[in-house]
């Protein structure tokens, strides 16, 4: 398990990467295009991060903690998810599509999130997305044959991995000293709490899953291992070593 200081030192790092030919020319067809453009924009608006609460949650949570540190390193995590979402914007963009400005999803999160104080539901919140990310990301990278694109899906997937881990460990720190009992409770809730988004994703974005090569079965055969590797073995206790690769 890594400490604060060792995550800045990985998100600084991560920051001076370049792994993105930008001089590529985008060659997606519009047939390739058009199942999934509308999910596209949807996913680009959703990772414009609104740091605001999460940022609220870890002050409140570093002072408790005294690790300072900690709040440094949500700090360049949320950088991150905003290269993301300028990455994706400057595809939009190249592509001649709009970036959207509202989403009836997008606003529902966004709302929900702002009476959000708790450090480890913001946790757990963002463990669901990015695990769900990482198989959008990685549909998206298969649903075209545009390098540019799969360049852009390829470095995300490549952070992507890493915020698992870091979410990860901060969910194994919350359970620490807790309860069989309380782990016990906390497992049937967040596994109905993950497979509640896992199916609100699908509905939103499966235009992107299916052209990536998802049925909604194996979608959710998918998630349910990821749900296994990234909550239920995190709060069991179990060792999982996360960094071995970077694909779905």
């Amino acid at each position: 398990m890594r400490t604060s200081h060792q995550w800045i030192s990985h998100f600084r790092k991560n920051a001076t990467q370049q792994r993105i030919d930008w001089s590529l020319a985008p060659t997606v067809t519009e047939q390739e295009l058009s199942p999934i453009l509308r999910s596209f924009q949807s996913w680009q608006l959703g990772e414009t991060p609104d740091g605001g609460p999460l940022l609220k949650a870890t002050r409140k949570y570093a002072r408790k903690m005294n690790d300072p540190s900690y709040l440094e390193a949500i700090g360049l995590f949320i950088n991150e998810e905003q290269k993301h979402s300028d990455n994706l914007g400057a595809y939009l963009d190249r592509i001649g599509k709009p970036r959207l400005k509202a989403d009836i999803c997008d606003t529902l999160f966004r709302k929900v999130r702002y009476f959000n104080t708790s450090m480890e539901i913001w946790t757990l919140t963002v463990l669901v997305v990015e695990s769900i990310a990482q198989l959008f990301y990685q549909s998206l990278k298969d649903a075209t044959h545009c390098a540019l694109l799969k360049q852009i899906s390829t470095d995300i997937l490549i952070d992507e991995a890493h915020h698992v881990a870091f979410q990860r460990e901060r969910l194994s720190i919350f359970f620490q000293n807790r309860s069989r009992t309380t782990r016990f409770i906390c497992l049937h809730l967040y596994k109905v709490f993950f497979a509640g988004t896992v199916l609100i994703a699908w509905t939103a974005y499966k235009n992107v899953f299916i052209a990536g090569g998802h049925t909604f079965s194996s979608y959710l055969q998918k998630m349910k291992y990821k749900y296994y590797r990234s909550i239920h073995n995190t709060i069991s206790h179990k060792k999982i070593y996360y960094l071995n690769g970077i694909t779905a």
